[in-house]
Parts: C-alpha cells; sequence; structure tokens
C-alpha cells in the first residue's frame, strides 16, 4: 500500500457484477490505494463482504480514514429477473375515463405480473399536457379500491404527471395518513410516456423490501467492521445517492454496473469521448463516452419483460465473457462464471473458455505469467477449436463496435473489465484501443469516484413565463441532487435539454434538466 498523508479522507468502491464483485480504495487525490476481486456468491452480499475485508486488510492501521462506501449492486435488477423478493404492490392510475382501453401492467409477463400486483384500479383525476387540472382525484374511489387489497405499497401514475405533480403527491398524503404505506410517484421516476412511467413506477414500489435488503446489509457490515463511513448507492447514470434516496427510488439502482465501468474508464483513461467495451466473466457491456458520462438511451427501455422510460444508460450486451465455454461448434452463450478459476483450461480445469482461446492466441493479462505452460501440451483438435474461437469471438465484438458507433470510426475505445486482455489490439470501428492502468476494477472506480445527482424532466409553457419556469426547473433539479447527497454550494447544472411540442392549442416545450454535483462532506 502507498503511503498516504496525515488524514488523508479515503473512500471506498464496490461493484457486485455477476461473476465477481470489486472493490478499491481511492485516496484523496485519486489514486487506487487498494483493490480486490472476489467471486460473487449466490447470496451476493456475501461477495461483497469478502471484497470489502480485501482492501480493509490492505489498509491495515488506516482503515478509520475511510469517510464513505459507494456501492453498485445487481440486488434490484437480480430480484425483477428472478421474480424473488419483490413486494405486492396496490397499483392505482389517476386518469379515468381516457385511459381506461389500455389497464395497467399490460404486455407484462404472467408471472411478474402476479408476483407484483395486488391489484389495479383507474379512477379520475390527472392533468392536461400544459398542466391543467382535468379533474380533481375521486379520492372517495381510491379508499374503496385500497381497502379491497392486501398490499405493501403503492404505485401512483397519474396522466401528465410530469407537467403537474399535484395530484400524485395529494393520493400519497391520503395513503400514507390513513393506510400507513409507502407510495411510489410517477412524476419523480419516469418521463412523458404513460404505460412506461407507469410500469418503472410500479417496479419501483415492488423494490421497496429488496431496497431496504440491500441498504441493511451494507450498514450491518459497516458496523461489523467498525467503519463510520457514509454509505451511499450507485444510480443507473453513473451517479450516487444517500441510502434515504435509494430506499424512496430503489427502480434508480438498475443499470448501476455498466454506468459504473463507463466512469471509471473515464476516470482512468483520461479520455472524456470513447467507446467502452466492459469484458467480464459472463458478458461483454458496451457503451459510449460523451463528455465523461454514459450516452443515454433514447428508446424504452425493457427490463424483465417490462417497457419502462426511466433514463438509462446506451448499453449494448453480448453474451461474449472470459468464462463463455467454448466447443467445437462454437461459443457460449453459457458462461463458467465465477467458477472459472476451477474449470478453465489455465487453471488446470477441463472446460475451454474463450479465456483459453484468448491465452492460446498469445493474449495473456500482465498478471498471466504461466497460464500457457498450466494449459500443457493440446491436442491439434483443442487447438483448432480454440484458435476458431477466437476469430468468432473477434467479430463478435467488431459488429458490436460497430453498431455503438452510429457510423464514427475515429473514437478511441477504452479495454475494461477482468477480461479485457481478450480484445484483441485493433478494432475496426474504433480508434486507437486503450488499456488503462487498474483496468480490471473500473466499474468499483466508478462507483467510487460518482457524483450525485438529480433531474427534471417536465413540460412548461412557451410564452413570456418560458424563463423563469426553467430556473424554477433547475432549482428543483438541484434540490434532487442535494437530497441524493450532494453538497449544495457545488451542485451545478450539467444538462438542459429544451424539446418544442407541436400540435397544441398552447405553445409549450419539454425540459430536461440534470443537476450534478460532489458528495457533501
Amino acid at each position: 500500500m502507498a503511503d498516504l498523508p496525515e488524514l488523508a479522507e479515503l473512500g471506498i468502491g464496490i461493484d457486485v457484477g455477476g461473476t465477481n464483485t470489486d472493490a478499491v480504495v481511492l485516496g484523496a487525490d485519486g489514486r487506487v490505494i487498494a483493490k480486490a476481486k472476489r467471486p460473487t456468491t449466490p447470496e451476493v452480499t456475501e461477495g461483497l463482504r469478502a471484497a470489502l475485508d480485501a482492501v480493509l486488510a490492505e489498509l491495515g492501521d488506516t482503515r478509520h480514514r475511510v469517510t464513505r462506501v459507494m456501492l453498485g449492486t445487481t440486488h434490484a435488477t437480480n430480484a425483477i429477473l428472478e421474480r424473488r423478493n419483490l413486494g405486492r404492490v396496490a397499483v392505482l392510475r389517476l386518469g379515468a375515463p381516457a385511459t381506461t382501453s389500455v389497464p395497467p401492467l399490460s404486455g407484462w409477463p404472467g408471472d411478474l405480473r402476479k408476483a407484483v400486483s395486488a391489484g389495479e384500479a383507474i379512477v379520475p383525476g390527472g392533468h392536461y399536457v400544459d398542466g391543467r387540472a382535468i379533474r380533481p382525484p375521486d379520492l372517495g374511489a381510491i379508499r374503496r379500491f385500497l381497502d379491497g387489497v392486501e398490499a405493501e405499497a403503492v404505485a401512483v401514475t397519474s396522466v401528465f404527471s410530469p407537467a403537474s405533480g399535484e395530484h400524485e403527491r395529494l393520493v400519497e398524503e391520503l395513503v400514507r395518513a390513513e393506510y400507513g404505506l409507502p407510495v411510489s410517484l410517477s412524476h419523480e421516476i419516469g418521463s412523458l410516456g404513460l404505460l412506461e412511467r407507469e410500469n418503472a413506477t410500479v417496479l419501483n414500489a415492488a423494490l421497496y423490501g429488496v431496497a431496504a435488503h440491500v441498504t441493511g446489509a451494507l450498514v450491518a457490515a459497516l458496523a461489523e467492521r467498525d467503519l463510520r463511513a457514509r454509505p451511499y448507492l450507485a444510480q443507473n447514470d453513473g451517479t450516487l445517492m444517500t441510502l434515504e434516496h435509494a430506499a424512496r427510488l430503489p427502480v434508480s439502482t438498475i443499470g448501476s454496473g455498466p454506468a459504473n465501468s463507463l466512469r471509471g474508464a473515464a476516470y482512468l483513461s483520461g479520455v472524456a469521448d470513447a467507446i467502452v467495451v466492459d469484458v467480464g466473466g459472463t458478458s461483454t457491456d458496451l457503451g459510449v463516452l460523451a463528455g465523461g458520462f454514459p450516452r443515454e438511451s433514447a428508446a424504452a427501455v425493457e427490463i424483465g419483460g417490462v417497457l419502462t422510460n426511466f433514463r438509462m444508460p446506451d448499453i449494448l450486451a453480448i453474451a461474449l465473457g472470459g468464462g463463455t465455454v467454448v466447443r467445437d461448434r462454437g461459443i457460449g452463450p453459457d458462461s463458467v462464471g465465477y467458477r472459472i478459476v476451477q474449470e478453465a483450461l489455465v487453471f488446470g480445469g477441463s472446460t475451454p473458455t474463450i479465456t483459453d482461446a484468448a491465452v492460446a492466441a498469445g493474449r495473456t493479462p500482465a498478471d498471466g505469467e504461466g497460464w500457457r505452460a498450466r494449459m500443457g501440451d493440446m491436442s491439434e483438435g483443442i487447438s483448432d477449436i480454440l484458435e476458431r474461437a477466437v476469430a468468432v469471438a473477434d467479430e463478435m465484438v467488431i459488429d458490436a463496435v460497430d453498431r455503438m458507433a452510429l457510423g464514427r470510426s475515429d473514437r478511441p475505445l477504452v479495454a475494461v473489465g477482468g477480461g479485457a486482455f481478450v480484445l484483441p489490439e485493433r478494432i475496426p470501428g474504433a480508434g486507437r484501443v486503450i488499456r488503462p492502468e487498474h483496468a480490471e476494477v473500473a466499474n468499483a472506480v466508478g462507483a467510487a469516484i460518482a457524483l450525485a445527482s438529480g433531474r427534471v424532466d417536465t413540460i412548461l409553457p412557451a410564452g413570456d413565463s418560458r424563463s423563469e419556469a426553467i430556473e424554477r426547473a433547475k432549482e428543483e433539479a438541484a434540490a434532487r441532487a442535494v437530497a441524493a447527497g450532494a453538497d449544495p454550494s457545488a451542485v451545478e447544472i450539467v444538462d438542459l435539454l429544451e424539446v418544442p411540442l407541436s400540435y397544441l392549442s398552447e405553445p409549450a416545450v419539454r425540459v430536461h434538466v440534470k443537476a450534478a454535483g460532489p458528495l457533501a462532506r
């Protein structure tokens, strides 16, 4: 471990991946002081604890200088994909009679709907696109609906709530006062698009129990190790939020892993605009850096078979990783995952993997001395299979890079992840390939360096009051960033987008504002 200045504050970033859980310690000057990779366990908090213990052991007596611990986790994603530990949600839409033709949760997979929905109702309420109320919410109908369901949370979605969240907040007051249930409000989660915003709101409400488990486990892990550090969770846009904020918006943690990798790649390479290829043990994620932050997806994002419209990184995932199984007929999509250290040929196992194919082709990580020797003498048949596997893997990467480049071939490519060594030295469709130091733990670095942020996505009049309305939207975005953990004195508006809306009786614009800043000390 490098010598530390007296009283230097330390931060720990942890990222839970499908194969490995990575942890890093960053000094006040941004240097990586310690790092560790540990297999992700079936109960992912055990892998988290193992990675945390590994870096704390390197810190020794200086561990008391850790002031912040930042976690990127797959808990929320896994819960939705596996239909486990999800809460029962009363789904309430304010929009009758106009929106009754498409009921809530239409298009959901049957098993997920059965696991989540405690009942659905559409009652009067909502706003026009310009923020004028259609009619007040029918509080009597809402009470009758809630009296007839057994739910652990309530999801409220009102027509055009991004223009005005007034009716959703009225319902929240009623539910909290009379039923004592947590409430998920759509104007805090999604943007325009009633059904997609409603879907995201319901998923958010279903994840309250998962969020409580994650935050409780993290707090307990820190307490057990006598760390008085403040914990944070990573969001899907590459920024952080406090545990209190995460408890209200757990769906925001979905997609945090790829976002962390992109932010970590930018930090380690010093490149703000690039294609990032993150090669893990099971999959390879590709994304694009724009100004040091992940390029966001312009399309609806599908999670567990459900379309949503909250902001997510534009990520392309392909079934190719260091643990991908190689066969005579092709590669994958299955992977040995965290069992690679027992099953791959380079570790003395008997299962050919992409790692073995890359090593056989002369591609070896910096710490991989002796890997080729451990493979032993291979038969001609195995050698041919591994050679073909490398060619297939390279073509998969080249095709994926081409799809993400959108016609630009001058961007550099930053290779990160524990399996980054499997990538060739040159990749058509991109500029030079950059392999930064500590690339294998870029995701944990991304969690450690992240800012806190807040967003507002709303509809405003385009007349004389437009400027004042935009200033209010900026203030609201800054306030949300502070609520997520940002230093109030250092919050800045980092993104402002205005889109004119056509075919309205009164001119209006859709405004998206993002504010971000360093964590409060």
